[in-house]
């Protein structure tokens, strides 16, 4: 093996590792968003769960946030919670945050 083949491996190995927390960061914060909307919308504690779930995949639906954005707003608004697609982004922003956060400390 020559340092060029190290060095290339050890560049692939990074990418990989921050693909993974990068996937398990935005897991992490679709489900503390998805806990925050069950909370405006007095669901139980077990519909907690499965709503915060249900964030988590619908954000495979479309790459980037505008799925989980539109089922939030939608979900929300027929709840009877008067909010607008600028206060969402900015939870998922806080709880971005606030994932990675988690993650780091659980290291």
């Amino acid at each position: 093996m020559t340092t060029f083949d190290d060095r290339e491996r050890g560049f692939e190995n990074k990418f990989a590792h921050d693909q993974e927390m990068l996937f398990r960061i935005t897991a992490r914060r679709d489900r503390l968003v998805g806990e925050w909307a069950a909370k405006l919308m007095s669901l139980t504690p077990a519909e907690t769960d499965s709503y915060a779930k249900g964030i988590v995949q619908a954000d495979f639906e479309v790459a980037g946030d505008d799925d989980i954005v539109r089922k939030l707003l939608g979900d929300l608004t027929s709840a009877g919670v008067d909010i607008d697609e600028s206060r969402i982004r900015q939870v998922i922003e806080d709880k971005l945050v606030d994932a990675r956060r988690q993650l780091l400390e659980a290291k």
